[in-house]
């Protein structure tokens, strides 16, 4: 991961406001139904387990204790009998009931309430995998893989945990510590005092854990996000980490990263290790602090053994709450960071954009008769470093051109920006007569087929590898294309034909093989406008010729455009549009360009010089 977007995790590890928190509850709306019956359930429950400590209460100052204090509950007389073991039975079975009735109650609220996050984490991930889809090129160019592959993951089952624990244990908590509290206050509010005396200690704790807390979750999640970055730079780069016997210094560097995240958990470890027994010694203090005191109140007559009975239990279902909030206040640390990392995500607009009233183009079938023309077209990535100046040219339909030029003259930003991947910063590109801004990106990228230098093949089968997606290009049409390409034969011979499951990247094809079945995805979509951007430049002069051979069936009746270091692959090519550093300094056909002995001239003579020192150094 690069330092900025290394420090932008930490920038956003600082929690300052609870708007995307308030935001994410928005996800909830479609499921307001299921969430009202947990909230009712929920308040149930908690009801049942603020009220279980009266039990013991009115069973030991009624039936056990009687004369230890005061009558409490004389609205209960009417209900229960006067015979101890009676009312005693009468008691258990009425809290049996109800912890049964709590333990339903319980199992289908956490059922509707982890269904419900389960559902709002779908929803999520589908937004942002669509919005992450429809972010121009140039968004990736500056965020790292391994970065957005953690929004994805991380983020959103950190999100996943606060719908399931966070705020169902946060709401409950909350429910029975103001419950416990005025139950507490209702029976005795000197021993109600007494017992909430720890309260400014722990919070005091709490404060101090929380800030210790807040900087490890922090680092942790830098950690992970740095984590991601290098093992998916790695692995897809472990041909080249082996070629160049790069293990060992790969690995050096990942133990460097990994003893990072193991330090950000060893702190947040260390956080939870130190705050949980310092709370229940506070805990032990406050029921120390009852016993003595309930005591001596009980003996003079002041209090009965059952209230002093419940205040301890009550002490003791006072603090588990507070820990358990002090828990999830982790939780929601996280949670705060993720959503506004993810947020953030879903906040960036798209450079590129169609406009709100699109502009259709002008033929019988959506795709364009297959003009190109540009017009003054200026482009810098950054700032005004310009990597195209002032370009114009036109190319007419079914007409074959060919770009050329040296490495950096700004070739391949010609097809990037004909494809809307970029804007271009002055100057107009059309599309048979069209403002390509003024189209719907589907519409304007419809009538093109495109096989660049390096393919990218996808897991699945050769089928699905050629058609991605398409659904009305059947098995024939997949086949046609193969064979267009020459690579019917290849195909036939596997164990499965079409349906052979390729690997991750095509890594069971040679270079070649990935390239002619690019060759053949382009062609099963039948484009109108054809773009080879140095997609012969990889392969043997076996495939070479393979493709050379195709070519005529590939150009026929389309725009075609190629991009070429090799002059050869672009002789024939009705106009050559010569490019150096930007601009467009020659354009013709290889036989009016050679004639004016310019640019073009000179890189031919160059390249063939090159190849007849290689032909003289091999006969050597």
């Amino acid at each position: 991961m690069s330092d900025a977007a290394h420090h932008e995790e930490e920038s956003l590890g600082k929690i300052t406001d609870w708007r995307p928190v308030t935001r994410l509850f928005r996800y909830l709306r479609p499921y307001a139904g299921r969430v009202g019956v947990a909230v009712v359930l929920l308040l149930i429950a908690s009801g049942f387990e603020i009220i279980q400590p009266i039990f013991y209460k009115v069973a030991i100052d009624r039936y056990l204790e009687p004369s230890t204090g005061p009558t409490e509950h004389p609205w209960l007389a009417s209900y229960l009998p006067a015979d101890p073991l009676a009312g005693l039975n009468l008691l258990a079975v009425t809290f049996g009931a109800l912890l049964v009735v709590s333990f339903v109650m319980g199992y289908v609220q956490a059922l509707l309430t982890m269904m419900t996050g389960q559902y709002v984490m779908y929803d999520l991930r589908r937004e942002i995998f669509r919005h992450l889809q429809r972010l121009h090129i140039g968004f990736y160019d500056r965020n790292p893989v391994g970065r957005l592959v953690t929004r994805v993951t991380n983020d959103v089952e950190t999100l996943n945990e606060l719908f399931t624990a966070g705020v169902n244990a946060l709401f409950g908590d909350v429910i029975v510590l103001l419950g416990i509290v005025a139950v507490l206050f209702y029976y005795d509010w000197q021993l109600a005092l007494l017992t909430l005396a720890v309260l400014p200690l722990i919070g005091a704790v709490t404060v101090a854990f929380r800030n210790y807390a807040r900087d490890a979750f922090r680092r942790t999640r830098t950690a992970i996000a740095r984590i991601n970055a290098f093992l998916n730079e790695h692995l897809s780069g472990m041909s080249v980490v082996q070629l160049f016997n790069r293990e060992q210094r790969a690995a050096r560097d990942f133990d460097a990263v990994n003893e990072e995240n193991r330090q950000a958990w060893r702190d947040a470890i260390l956080a939870h290790a130190l705050f949980y027994p310092a709370v229940e010694v506070l805990s032990v203090l406050a029921i120390a602090a009852i016993v003595v005191y309930g005591g001596w109140q009980v003996r003079i007559g002041e209090a009965g053994l059952g209230t002093v009975v419940a205040f301890l239990m009550y002490a003791r279902r006072f603090f588990y709450p507070i820990q358990d909030l002090s828990e999830k206040y982790g939780i929601l640390q996280q949670a705060l960071a993720s959503s506004e990392r993810v947020f953030k995500l879903l906040d960036t607009e798209p450079a590129v954009v169609a406009p709100p009233l699109a502009r259709r183009l002008p033929s019988t079938d959506g795709r364009g008769a297959g003009r190109v023309e540009f017009r003054n077209v200026w482009f810098a990535y950054k700032d005004e470093d310009w990597v195209l100046q002032d370009v114009s040219f036109t190319l007419e339909p079914g007409e074959m051109s060919a770009i050329v030029g040296h490495t950096g003259a700004g070739k391949t930003t010609l097809i990037s920006l004909l494809l809307r991947f970029y804007d271009a910063q002055k100057g107009q590109i059309l599309l048979d007569g069209v403002d390509i801004r003024e189209l719907d990106l589907e519409e304007l990228r419809r009538p093109f087929g495109i096989v660049l230098q390096d393919p990218f093949i996808f897991s699945g089968t050769v089928a699905s590898n050629v058609r991605l997606g398409t659904e009305q290009i059947g098995d024939d049409g997949v086949q046609r294309a193969l064979e267009n390409v020459n690579l019917g034969g290849f195909i036939s011979a596997l164990p499965d034909g079409l349906s052979h499951e390729m690997r991750e990247r095509g890594a069971t094809l040679s270079v070649g093989q990935k390239q002619l079945l690019s060759f053949a995805r382009a062609l099963a979509h039948d484009p109108r406008i054809l773009i080879l951007d140095e997609a012969t430049s990889s392969v043997d002069t076996a495939t070479e010729f393979q493709i050379r051979a195709a070519l005529e069936r590939l150009i026929s009746g389309r725009t075609s455009i190629v991009i070429a270091h090799r002059l050869s692959t672009v002789q024939r090519a009705d106009r050559i549009l010569v490019f150096h550093k930007g601009r467009l300094r020659e354009q013709g056909s290889h036989q009016e360009l050679l004639s004016q002995r310019g640019l073009y001239f000179k890189l031919y003579q160059l390249q063939y010089r090159d190849q007849e020192v290689g032909a003289v150094a091999d006969d050597d």
